[in-house]
């Protein structure tokens, strides 16, 4: 099943993005075109969520939201608690990494519905509304913690909201939620061609963008030190396994469980970045970005995937 998954045409290009960026290729996507894939992608997943969810009754999806927002705070407390007392970070960095973790990364998201789809997994049409709702409270949190017993000037708080409400991954995907659904299934037949008969293609595309970017990130191992190397690989696994109880609790069938599992294993590295940057000037951005997107990102992508698949499988066998 993993060997499926890395010879699915999304992963390899992946693959083919890192192999560029390590032989020091000069393939480049040009910046306008990677902004308007990102566009797209963030866009397309908020309204196929916002349709589904439009056909999903209300007490289906209250549960599943409720656990995915404690995940939301246990899983940044428990980075934090690993980073301080294991890794030796400071306050700063601790909470801006741990923040990063707490988030989500809406391209694994879209890689592990594409999995689903091709293992013929079925799985809760409103998974969307989880990956939105993953992405805001590791921020918030991560921002508090930064900011206890801290001696300096306060946050600017204006300029931190905007970022974190009105920043484009989040502006996006709640925004093509509502699109999703207030227009419901019928009235979005129309778009349907653009948004989902090419969103596999057009993600491919954005994945052979990210395998350069990550390849360059792959860099700055040499300046984060073991420590946060095998943080980075042994925190998703830890947030998946999270997940999967999640997702076995509030009543997810397997595949929204693998969802969901997948969803707590991801690191931020659009809005968290951004937001950290804001908040926590403090905090080196070589230790977030090469953790998340670095290591955490490919490893997700590679072989973390079908790892949490089989997490929510086990769970089901001996809790269902």
């Amino acid at each position: 099943m993993m060997l499926d998954n890395l010879l699915d045409p999304v992963v390899l290009c992946f693959v083919v993005g890192v192999a560029a960026g390590l032989l020091k290729s000069d393939l480049q996507f040009p910046e306008q075109l990677y902004e308007g894939l990102s566009i797209y992608l963030l866009f397309s997943i908020g309204l196929k969520g916002g349709i589904e969810l439009s056909r999903a009754a209300p007490g289906e999806v209250f549960v599943p939201v409720l656990a995915t927002v404690a995940l939301g705070v246990i899983i940044p407390l428990v980075a934090y608690f690993l980073l301080r007392r294991l890794g030796r970070f400071d306050r700063p960095n601790a909470a801006a990494i741990a923040a990063h973790y707490g988030s989500v990364s809406a391209v694994t998201y879209a890689v592990v519905i594409s999995y689903l789809v091709r293992i013929g997994q079925s799985y809760e049409s409103y998974v969307t509304v989880l990956l939105v709702v993953l992405e805001i409270p590791a921020i918030a949190l991560g921002i508090l913690i930064a900011r206890l017993g801290s001696a300096t000037g306060g946050v600017k708080w204006g300029a931190l909201l905007h970022e974190v409400f009105l920043g484009k991954s989040v502006y996006l995907l709640v925004s093509g939620l509502l699109v999703g659904y207030f227009s419901g299934f019928d009235r979005s037949e129309a778009v349907a061609p653009l948004f989902f008969g090419l969103f596999k293609g057009a993600l491919a595309l954005f994945l052979l963008e990210m395998g350069i970017i990550a390849s360059r990130r792959i860099e700055g191992l040499r300046y984060t030190g073991f420590f946060l190397v095998m943080f980075a690989v042994a925190m998703p696994l830890i947030s998946g396994a999270l997940g999967t109880v999640a997702g076995l609790l509030s009543g997810l069938s397997l595949g929204g469980t693998t969802v969901l599992a997948t969803l707590a294993a991801s690191a931020s590295y659009i809005a968290a970045p951004a937001a950290m940057r804001i908040a926590v000037p403090k905090a080196n951005p070589t230790f977030y970005l090469t953790a998340a997107l670095g290591i955490t990102f490919p490893f997700n992508i590679l072989v973390g995937i079908p790892i949490y698949h089989a997490m929510a499988r086990f769970a089901h066998s001996i809790g269902g």
